[in-house]
């Protein structure tokens, strides 16, 4: 099953989260609502409300205020899109200019701390101190895996080890905390709930390492993305990673300058893709990534088959399986 099919059911629901974020957006600041609709119209694929609301609906809850929360972690997901935008002097996104192109970075960052306060505000007013903790322990990760990115900059010495601690934070944390707070909603068990959130931070996890591979796979047309995106910025990633582990003592001295200066001639990623092509790092990556997969679901084994219970396992396996 392809990821798209996954959202088919709840079509209707998430079309009601895009008009909550729309809300989050809305202020007598005309900028902001122009910058939402900017962002909004931009598409995505409101993959983190999903997660929410499908584990709302393995532990049974059906309130409406699993759709305001939903919305609410979405717009904490595109505040960190648009301060990542302005971090990485992104041009694009998603085929479209970049907010910050248009109307600077001063303003873009300030608007992504808008939407940042203003979703935990909406957040507060929910009354539940679980999900305030949850939300808030979900943006201290989050901002410390882009400090911790920023320090590892075309660093070839990263470890996996460090890698895995940046995307867990990056990605994996809100991801945690959509899937956790459908529990919380529900009143599920400590152990339920923990689970839930272990799934959540495993399945990110999965989520950010397909990225971080798909970008040495990049077909520029069907994908919108260039091919060695991440090496161009400096970002060293798991398929660096392993090559680094695996490759000829001097064939790692050449592979850390590259990774040092990004692909600064011509024939560099070139030179990187015969290498990975050599010792088998896609094919590799893919496999240390599949056992993550495993480990994500193994977490759902504290519930009772159910639909959604497998629609949650389709999830994670359709993060690794996508566009490729």
């Amino acid at each position: 099953m392809r990821l798209d099919e996954s959202f088919s059911s709840y079509a209707d629901e998430l079309v009601l989260v895009e008009k909550g974020l729309r809300d989050i957006f809305a202020d007598d600041v005309s900028v902001l609502p122009l910058i939402g609709d900017h962002i909004v119209g931009g598409g995505g694929k409101r993959l983190r409300p999903l997660f929410l609301l499908l584990s709302a609906d393995l532990a049974r809850y059906k309130r409406g205020d699993r759709i305001i929360l939903a919305s609410i972690i979405e717009a904490i997901h595109t505040a960190s899109l648009l301060h990542d935008d302005v971090v990485d002097g992104a041009d694009l996104r998603r085929g479209k200019q970049t907010a910050h192109m248009i109307w600077g970075n001063q303003i873009v960052v300030l608007v992504g701390d808008f939407l940042y306060s203003n979703a935990l505000r909406l957040a507060v007013l929910q009354k539940n101190q679980r999900i305030m903790e949850t939300l808030s322990g979900a943006t201290t990760m989050m901002t410390k895996g882009e400090i911790l990115q920023l320090h590892r900059v075309a660093d070839p010495q990263i470890t996996r080890q460090e890698y895995f601690e940046i995307i867990s934070a990056k990605t994996g944390a809100l991801i945690s905390a959509a899937c956790r707070i459908g529990g919380i909603l529900g009143g599920l068990s400590p152990e339920q709930e923990d689970a839930l959130g272990r799934f959540g931070m495993k399945t990110g996890v999965v989520f950010q390492m397909a990225d971080d591979i798909l970008d040495y796979m990049a077909d520029e047309k069907g994908l919108g993305k260039k091919l060695g995106k991440d090496l161009l910025e400096g970002k060293i990633t798991l398929p660096l990673i392993y090559l680094l582990g695996v490759a000829a003592d001097d064939e790692k001295a050449e592979i850390r300058e590259i990774a040092k200066n990004g692909v600064s001639r011509e024939n560099d990623l070139g030179k990187i893709l015969h290498y990975f092509e050599r010792y088998k790092v896609i094919e590799e990556s893919l496999r240390i990534a599949g056992s993550v997969v495993s480990e994500a679901k193994e977490e759902l084994d504290v519930f009772p088959p159910s639909p959604e219970r497998d629609a949650l396992m389709r999830m994670c396996d359709c993060a690794l399986e996508r566009d490729r």
